[in-house]
């Protein structure tokens, strides 16, 4: 049995584990000696064999009355004394649900955190070689990685050492074509041309099992070995190959649709020792046609007929703009004026929008596949030699490019524009996604300008500000999802740079935001006056670097009591830059800092988990009222 935490109240036990070939064995037979029905518990876990409970729901409700369907999250079931836990894929990205990537206090079976790209081979040459010291010989470590991953500089660290470390690792190389766009860059064509013979192969690895079987073949020879037949391969196939050329055993491409032939290879390769990659070419959305079709847009379809295909969308005029769609538009807008901007994304031109300018200027913008660190660099040697790059990278995607950011644009004070998408939570895509520590992890670099808009219209005040001569780094970081404004569009003008704004004056609190949750702040205060008939002053920081030192020294010399607001992680974050400030400058009012927490914030709705972490509009009245009742 699968020893899973059990706070982390999960526990997979697949059906036929259960003794059950099916589901429908599960609800026909519920009065089964062995089996006894327990209303849900709080937490609880998971069962694969559920993914098709839809088709049950008169059967479910039958049997299960005290759990309808379209509400099931969980229900225990009881096998000879011992509680297993069952959930269903219902739960999938919603709050205390299954998590959207794997995660190993999830489940046994998810063996490494990886909600970011590139990352497989490494984490799995590192288990290889601790299987191998622990003489664990019959362990096979696998290491799955897509062909759009591939462009991560990660992936390509990971193949160099494992060439030269000595590990029995098995690398599947999924290729589709795409990340969540089409894949671009040179490893696309190259894995389009890449081929080997499969009677080669199999002539090859014969040979050489009979070789090892006669004591002619040992691990110490088998590099010399492997190297001078790469090269004679290389020179009568007239073709190169960047994974033999790494000593890395070449396979493929199979067919990763056909299930018979990609296990037939997978039981030929698994005993061969050193490392290998199996390339196989699959279809992203095989199976669903509208998917197969449309790979980019059913990435993440929302809400849709699963027998016709057809995407239920929501009515969305009169609703305020995607942030990310002001950026877009924006962009093209100030890149129409100005000829020096250039748009570069890591592999997210639809997910940022930047697209919208792709389709006007393809010449002008440049994807540069799953490669922060580089996007970053690449923009530092653009803006070096003149052109001004708007560098729009997820706010949890730019952490892996933070030596780029100091190394390659501070320090040089280059006129980059660091935009950073996905600020703050971002819901169910959960921690691994979540913008939670930029402000945090930004503010100590020098040189740099770290701005986060309140509304559509600062955003592209900042944006114009941003492309002004002479600005050096500048970071703009915004949220997922929409704005508070439907008439978005404004006048493009420049703002001071490091100065906020007081959007309300008031004589018992003063409240410091940054970013859109000022919005949710004013609510909140407007409540809290009308409530607690107390006088609140609202200002808007607007600029995290350089602080408005003369906003601060108007707080710090008219309010004992103060209170900060920011959707990223208290600790090191604004209200620990305000708090610094009034320190400094010897005043002492009683400062209270609502941010993010020192955890990390799971997923599931965005509202939801605003509100757990008490900054929704009734958390940050709760905390108002705290601090006016003290």
């Amino acid at each position: 049995m699968a020893k899973n935490q059990h706070n982390a109240g999960l526990h997979y036990r697949p059906l036929n584990q259960l003794g059950l070939s099916n589901f429908n064995d599960y609800i026909e037979n519920p009065i089964d000696s062995r089996f006894k029905f327990n209303p849900p518990p709080l937490k609880c876990g998971k069962l694969f064999g559920l993914c098709k409970a839809d088709r049950q729901k008169e059967k479910l409700q039958k049997h299960c009355p005290w759990h309808p369907l379209l509400k099931m999250k969980a229900f225990t079931l009881e096998i000879n004394g011992e509680a297993e836990y069952i959930w269903c894929f219902c739960t999938n990205r919603k709050l205390n649900g299954i998590c959207p990537f794997p995660s190993p206090s999830e489940s046994e079976y998810d063996t490494f955190t990886c909600g970011h790209a590139s990352n497989s081979i490494s984490a799995a040459l590192g288990m290889a070689v601790a299987a191998a010291r622990k003489g664990e010989d019959n362990r096979h470590v696998v290491a799955v990685i897509g062909d759009g991953s591939m462009s991560g500089g990660l992936a390509f660290e990971g193949l160099n050492n494992a060439s030269s470390t000595p590990n029995n690792l098995l690398i599947i190389l999924n290729d589709n074509n795409m990340a969540i766009d089409r894949s671009v860059g040179g490893m696309k064509q190259y894995l389009l041309n890449l081929h080997t013979s499969e009677g080669y192969n199999r002539l090859r690895n014969a040979l050489s099992r009979k070789l090892y079987r006669w004591g002619i073949l040992n691990d110490e020879r088998r590099k010399s070995l492997i190297r001078f037949n790469n090269s004679l391969k290389s020179m009568l196939m007239q073709q190169q190959n960047i994974f033999e050329g790494l000593n890395i055993r070449y396979f493929g491409p199979v067919d990763g649709h056909d299930v018979t032939a990609l296990t037939k290879v997978l039981k030929e390769i698994k005993d061969m020792k050193g490392p290998k990659l199996l390339h196989i070419h699959t279809r992203k959305g095989k199976g669903f046609k509208p998917a197969e079709e449309a790979a980019t847009l059913w990435h993440a379809p929302g809400i849709f007929d699963k027998e016709t295909g057809e995407r239920i969308v929501s009515d969305t005029s009169g609703m305020s703009p995607l942030f990310q769609d002001v950026f877009g538009n924006t962009l093209l807008e100030l890149a129409r004026k100005n000829e020096k901007i250039v748009g570069v994304t890591p592999a997210m031109p639809s997910g940022c929008s930047m697209n919208i300018m792709m389709k006007e200027m393809p010449d002008r913008v440049f994807d540069v596949g799953i490669a922060e660190g580089h996007a970053v660099t690449f923009s530092g040697g653009m803006a070096k030699d003149g052109l001004l790059p708007f560098c729009n990278v997820y706010s949890s995607f730019m952490q892996r490019a933070y030596d780029n950011i100091i190394h390659d644009v501070a320090i040089q004070k280059l006129n980059v524009v660091l935009c950073l998408d996905r600020a703050g939570l971002v819901g169910e895509d959960g921690p691994t996604h979540h913008g939670a520590f930029d402000m945090a992890y930004l503010r100590p670099i020098p040189n740099l300008t770290i701005a986060s808009p309140y509304d559509e219209h600062e955003l592209r005040k900042l944006m114009y500000t941003a492309q002004l001569p002479d600005k050096g780094p500048f970071a703009i970081r915004y949220p997922r999802g929409r704005g508070v404004l439907t008439d978005w569009e404004c006048p493009l003008e420049a703002v001071e740079v490091g100065k906020g704004r007081k959007l309300k004056d008031g004589n018992d609190l003063a409240v410091i935001t940054i970013g859109p949750i000022g919005n949710k702040s004013a609510a909140a205060i407007a409540s809290a006056e009308k409530e607690l008939g107390c006088s609140i002053a609202h200002y808007d920081l607007r600029f995290l670097k350089p602080l408005d030192e003369d906003l601060l020294h108007e707080v710090g010399q008219k309010f004992t009591r103060v209170l900060t607001i920011e959707d990223g992680v208290r600790n090191g974050g604004m209200g620990s830059a305000v708090l610094e400030f009034l320190c400094d400058h010897g005043y002492k009012p009683c400062v209270t800092r609502l941010g993010l927490p020192d955890t990390f914030v799971q997923h599931g709705p965005v509202n939801d988990l605003y509100a757990i972490c008490g900054l929704d509009e009734k958390g940050i009245f709760s905390s108002i009222t705290q601090i006016m009742n003290l």
